[in-house]
């Protein structure tokens, strides 16, 4: 992806937040720590919700599944997600991410078994909107990153994702790992036709689709 290239000219803002929904982050993990959202609204372990948006202790976020403010990954690929997106660079903890400079939100409604509700899907979009558009320390977030999906669609998490492209937020979205052509078999929510949806398919090493990649 020519990053080296890109690095010589920017290496990323701490003023970008990007929101990972997915199984959750490792906020504790040694390359990510440095990167992740703390709400300047809330003070950790007081039990109270102080910033009043109806999450308690949700200094890192928001884990969907048990409607808690932690969230903790119990799985992995989370974090390996935010780990791509933006892991510490210049330190001795594993790689680096595109983005060296960024702030990471994490959102959990995948579970350690890999399944996960739309309305929560939702409850994270909601959430995350809230805190863009919110009056007291809004939150510049620029984009969500969905490494997840399936065929079936549903009107709630469209109307979701169309709420963050009206309040400026990109929605970027896997385009899925089955060798199909999205535009004759559909995937969601990668296919929703929204302005602010970016679908994203992976490449081999000669900059090719991947073979698996839709």
């Amino acid at each position: 992806i020519n990053a080296p290239q890109m690095w010589e000219k920017i290496t990323g803002d701490k003023n970008v937040v990007i929101a990972v929904i997915d199984t959750g982050i490792n906020y504790a993990h040694p390359d990510l720590t440095n990167q992740i959202w703390v709400n300047p609204g809330e003070i950790a372990g007081n039990n109270i919700d102080d910033d009043n948006n109806g999450i308690i202790d949700d200094i890192h976020g928001l884990n969907a599944i048990a409607d808690s403010g932690d969230p903790m990954d119990d799985h992995g690929h989370g974090s390996h997600c935010a780990g791509i997106i933006g892991a510490e660079s210049q330190n001795t903890d594993g790689g680096r991410g595109v983005m060296q400079d960024v702030t990471i939100i994490g959102c959990k409604f995948i579970s350690f078994h890999d399944g996960g509700a739309t309305s929560d899907a939702i409850e994270c979009l909601d959430y995350l909107r809230n805190l863009k558009t919110r009056a007291e320390n809004p939150v510049n977030i620029v984009a969500t990153n969905n490494s997840w999906g399936g065929p079936e669609r549903s009107q709630a998490l469209e109307d979701a994702i169309k709420a963050h492209q009206d309040a400026g937020i990109l929605f970027v979205a896997a385009a899925s790992n089955d060798g199909l052509d999205n535009d004759l078999v559909d995937t969601y929510p990668a296919d929703y036709p929204l302005a602010n949806v970016i679908s994203v398919g992976a490449i081999n090493n000669i900059d090719e689709r991947a073979w698996f990649s839709n």
